[in-house]
């Protein structure tokens, strides 16, 4: 299908103009890069490693493949019983070499997001999908792109810096962990995946794109403004755009900048754009409208995302104990990682720094933390080498990482919606996860709030140990 004309073009770039949040004047190339990198500061040496082969790109992915996966893999290797209660990866066709990347990684049934989204993006139809971090919806639209990619080799040599997949991220540490996500999925496959951030060096990220053709490109929006305009990026050839997070998106003032991004790619008509937001109000809504043509609404309910996979305990507790009995946890009980919420950045590191005076191993992400810091913590963290992380409910929003075995309320949050987010951290994509708050005499008067947000009375319970 041939692009459409220039008009049609303008049409729906203006029906966005007309939709958006933010009517302010749309800010320059350097605005853009300053205005856009909130999250993103100071410098690292690299962009979570290039550990894909330099050859070739995806128009001889089938026959590169070979090179990379054992060819003495097959299905029969990775049996998991049918379900009636749930989708299995096996039934949705998917290449070979994924389903052993997806074997690799332990996953064996869909989350209720993946199970009601694949069918719809496998098909090439568009989706707005409203599903919070952690329900497997990263996944969800990797798998689809990836076997878009593996379906439809391309019959010609991909010139650097042409993404044939485009996706768009509100923060630095959703991007990175997008493209980590990517990586393991691509293990088996010629996909070469790369991100492009700000606080990163940028001419390092400029020389990854010249190394090889880049099939799929995850971005934050200023950085990628900056690519654009100096001509290192041409998203004139992306076939899917996936747009992740629209609602923190326009809660950032970034809106603009996506538009001016959006326009740059393929009309909607001749791209597969998956749109998705944790909330839906009129304005993501009409966002939503103008970038996608037709698409389906998949919904997957909060508050079945903060309890279905999180055993949620309430411990009444003097506040003067707060440290004994979080520090009596993490000594007895089976924490793999834990996340420490507090509600502000003096208590934060107050909690850290209690627990590493009785030997925990811990760090803490805070809006007082550097930003090269804060990435060194999470890195850290999600290898293992640092299992527990006090942090704030800001700095927190930025944490995706699998492995979450705990999430413990410090403090219980003033917002409910932040308990949400908070205990959301731990049982994604399926895993088990388990959320203790405490309950004292100086924040108690937030549970009545909490307990309205999740439509359910809560049952608090005194720890199962002494601390004196």
């Amino acid at each position: 299908m041939n692009s459409p004309s220039e008009p049609e073009k303008l049409i729906e770039d203006d029906a966005v103009a007309d939709d958006a949040v933010a009517d302010k004047a749309e800010p320059g190339p350097d605005d853009a890069s300053d205005a856009n990198e909130k999250d993103d500061a100071n410098d690292k040496d690299d962009v979570n490693g290039n550990t894909l082969s330099e050859a070739g790109n995806t128009a001889n992915a089938g026959k590169a493949s070979e090179q990379i996966w054992e060819k003495d893999w097959d299905i029969s290797k990775f049996d998991v019983a049918e379900s009636d209660e749930h989708a299995r990866f096996h039934d949705f066709s998917l290449p070979l070499p994924m389903m052993r990347a997806i074997a690799d990684l332990g996953f064996e049934y869909c989350t209720p997001i993946q199970s009601a989204s694949l069918p719809i993006s496998l098909a090439d139809y568009d989706i707005t999908g409203q599903a919070q971090t952690g329900t497997g919806k990263t996944a969800a639209f990797l798998i689809t792109i990836m076997t878009r990619l593996w379906e439809q080799p391309l019959d010609r040599l991909q010139a650097r810096g042409e993404p044939r997949a485009l996706i768009l991220a509100p923060t630095r540490e959703l991007a990175l962990q997008i493209e980590a996500d990517g990586e393991s999925l691509a293990k088996y496959m010629d996909i070469s995946v790369q991100c492009l951030v700000g606080g990163m060096d940028f001419d390092k990220q400029q020389r990854r794109l010249e190394k090889r053709p880049v099939d799929i490109l995850v971005a934050t929006p200023g950085r990628l403004i900056d690519f654009c305009n100096r001509r290192w990026v041409n998203l004139k050839q992306v076939e899917v755009l996936v747009i992740d997070e629209a609602d923190r998106m326009l809660d950032m003032g970034f809106i603009p900048d996506v538009r001016r991004i959006v326009y740059q790619t393929p009309h909607k008509r001749v791209r597969q754009t998956l749109f998705f937001s944790a909330t839906f109000n009129d304005e993501v809504m009409r966002l939503a409208n103008s970038w996608t043509m037709n698409p389906e609404h998949v919904v997957i309910e909060p508050d079945q995302v903060a309890t279905d996979n999180v055993e949620q305990k309430f411990w009444m507790i003097e506040a003067s104990t707060k440290v004994r009995v979080l520090a009596k946890v993490l000594e007895t009980e089976a924490v793999e990682r834990a996340l420490v919420f507090t509600n502000r950045r003096d208590s934060a590191r107050r909690v850290k720094e209690a627990l590493a005076k009785k030997n925990v191993r811990v760090e803490i992400l805070s809006g007082e933390v550097p930003q090269n810091k804060r990435l060194s913590t999470l890195e850290k963290f999600r290898s293992g080498e640092v299992p527990v992380v006090v942090a704030t409910d800001v700095a927190g929003r930025g944490i995706h990482v699998d492995g979450v075995s705990h999430v413990f309320n410090f403090d219980l949050p003033e917002d409910p919606e932040d308990y949400v987010h908070r205990i959301g951290r731990t049982g994604r994509a399926g895993a088990e996860g388990i959320a203790i708050s405490f309950v004292s005499e100086d924040d108690g008067f937030c549970l009545p709030a909490i307990e309205e947000y999740l439509g359910t009375k809560v049952e608090c319970s005194q720890p199962d140990f002494s601390v004196d």
